[in-house]
């Protein structure tokens, strides 16, 4: 399985990563069949966010270290780099540019877009 990571380097600017994450078959809920699974990572709170299409923000870290799941919509976020990349309806970001400049991000999609949060441990 792959997703993106934007994270922040030593000197606080923001890039992306594309990142691998291995699923192994795991007998995970006996009596149901195994099936392929990430290892499970520790989170503190989730939430939703809806944002208005033509939404859009001005430079900023993020809060806290999260899963960003785009569940309607599409986004546009650019990194402190300047690389810009579009995440539409079902994709992953890994958001890890909590210090710096951060990153900038908009609605790109003429519908709203809904968005599950899960921030990490």
């Amino acid at each position: 399985m792959r997703i993106v990571r934007l994270y922040a380097d030593n000197d606080g600017e923001s890039h992306f990563e594309d990142v691998e994450i291995d699923l192994t078959l795991t007998d995970y809920a006996p009596p149901a069949p195994p099936l392929h699974l990430a290892p499970l990572t520790s989170a503190t709170r989730f939430g939703f966010m809806q944002a208005p299409a033509g939404w859009s923000s001005d430079w900023h870290p993020s809060p806290a270290r999260n899963m960003f799941f785009v569940l309607t919509g599409e986004w546009e976020v650019t990194a402190g780099d300047g690389e810009t990349r579009r995440f539409g309806t079902g994709s992953v970001l890994l958001v890890e540019d909590n210090r710096g400049k951060g990153h900038t991000s908009r609605v790109t999609s003429d519908e709203d877009s809904l968005a599950a949060m899960i921030e990490l441990a």
